[in-house]
């Protein structure tokens, strides 16, 4: 039995304007704008740029789960595309992160990009 990929973080708004490729791992948050758990769908919405991107996540692997609504959520799995255009997030992991500081989430994925891509640079040297 083989291991799911690594899951990268993408911000919301980088998978929903296409620049993750479908069938990608990944690592992302937002608000809970929507729940239906009569079809295991949930919305999470992010605001970036004066725009509020919304992704679509299949939960079918993170049922039952509690939601609250309004809350921030982390989640990972890999990215199918939809019925339409739009790409769906199958969730393996669900979690709330109210409270956490999002300022000090977003420096931390930013440092982790920054290192990888200079370990990445040296590594071709």
């Amino acid at each position: 039995m083989m291991l799911p990929a690594p899951a990268d973080y993408q911000y919301l708004w980088e998978i929903v304007s296409g620049k993750v490729p479908s069938g990608s791992t990944v690592r992302t948050y937002g608000r809970l704008s929507s729940y239906d758990f009569t079809q295991s769908k949930a919305v999470l919405a992010a605001q970036h740029s004066a725009a509020q991107h919304k992704l679509h996540v299949n939960t079918n692997f993170v049922e039952p789960f509690s939601p609250r609504l309004g809350s921030y959520y982390m989640a990972l799995g890999e990215l199918e595309s939809g019925n339409d255009t739009h790409l769906v997030l199958c969730a393996r992991l669900l979690n709330c992160i109210e409270g956490v500081d999002l300022s000090l989430l977003q420096n931390g994925i930013e440092e982790q990009r920054k290192y990888f891509l200079e370990r990445e640079c040296s590594s071709r040297t």
